[in-house]
């Protein structure tokens, strides 16, 4: 047999949104070579790469890109062969301008959002053969300017927006996994984001709830605290068993028995705090929407008994105001 003659292709990458998502996996990125280039407004993290590095402090080794390409604005990056879109769902109205210096004729456009909607957004202007979306099963946290610390796990699922991988589908995911990254391809993206918003629903909504009913000054509810009461643990379940029973009713197939294996793994994460609870502690947007609001329109829209999840989107959206 004749050895492979495919080459992978030599990205030239872009991160918008160097927050703990997008941070953490253009740093890994970069640390293995690739030529990475993060999208920085905050002049004092900025400051702070250019002097330290962007740096992650994780169980499975610290790492330090010392030499890192950071930018306050996307025109003086230039155009792009991959972009990573992590800014949070709430920021997208500002992606049109972000991306337009970013852009050649086929330049490709990989958001790793959380929810439902960020590649419709995206395919409504770019054209849905730009769109691939990628899940990020990884528990991280922003601790200090250009610090990361990761809690666990990191593995990421890729899929076209608009029918089968391609080719190049592949390519970017062996692009991760040179790099340290467990990473797959998925056939049908929609029924892998339904399966992520099994978890995301329930315990980032709830955490939320939760630290919204403690006193000022105590820290936020983590998922260990979820796990140990045992009626927010009984309700978690109970919104994790209707997101599948919605995302069956929608033709997909995630299996009734999923709820399972995600509990588990929110066991061993120890008390971790998810985004969207950090994000209402600190006074900032949530991403109501993408995460609770299109999944319960579309569940409903299709037939589903979504009683819980009607709840938790109101009771979350009357927090936001």
């Amino acid at each position: 047999m004749k050895p492979s003659t495919h080459v992978l292709p030599r990205y030239r990458i872009a991160v918008v949104g160097t927050g703990a998502v997008g941070g953490f996996y253009g740093a890994k990125l970069a640390y293995y070579g690739r030529e990475v280039h993060f999208l920085i407004r905050s002049e004092e993290e900025r400051a702070a790469v250019r002097r330290f590095g962007l740096r992650v402090k994780s169980r499975e080794g610290n790492f330090r890109v010392a030499k890192t390409h950071v930018h306050a604005s996307t025109d003086t990056v230039g155009p792009c062969d991959l972009v990573l879109i992590a800014l949070k769902a709430t920021a997208n109205d500002a992606l049109p301008d972000l991306l337009a210096p970013l852009l050649r004729p086929d330049t490709i456009l990989l958001t790793l959002q959380n929810g439902l909607g960020n590649e419709e957004f995206l395919a409504e202007r770019y054209g849905p053969e730009r769109v691939l979306g990628g899940l990020c099963f990884v528990c991280l946290n922003k601790t200090a300017p250009g610090v990361i610390e990761h809690l666990g796990q990191g593995a990421i699922s890729l899929g076209e927006y608009a029918g089968y991988p391609l080719p190049r589908m592949h390519d970017i995911a062996w692009e991760f996994k040179r790099c340290g990254v467990n990473a797959r391809v998925v056939a049908d993206l929609a029924e892998a984001r339904w399966r992520k918003l099994v978890w995301n629903i329930p315990f980032n909504g709830l955490t939320v709830l939760a630290t919204s009913l403690r006193p000022p000054g105590e820290p936020p509810a983590s998922t260990a605290d979820l796990l140990r009461d045992p009626s927010l643990s009984y309700l978690a379940r109970r919104l994790a068993d209707e997101v599948i029973a919605a995302a069956r009713s929608l033709g997909l197939d995630v299996p009734s028995d999923f709820a399972d294996l995600q509990f588990k793994r929110t066991a061993e994460m120890g008390a971790y705090l998810p985004s969207t609870v950090l994000d209402f502690a600190a006074g900032r947007p949530m991403e109501l929407e993408a995460i609770w609001g299109e999944p319960y329109r579309r569940a409903f829209n299709a037939g589903a008994e979504v009683g819980r999840m009607e709840t938790l989107y109101y009771l979350l959206r009357g927090l936001r105001r």
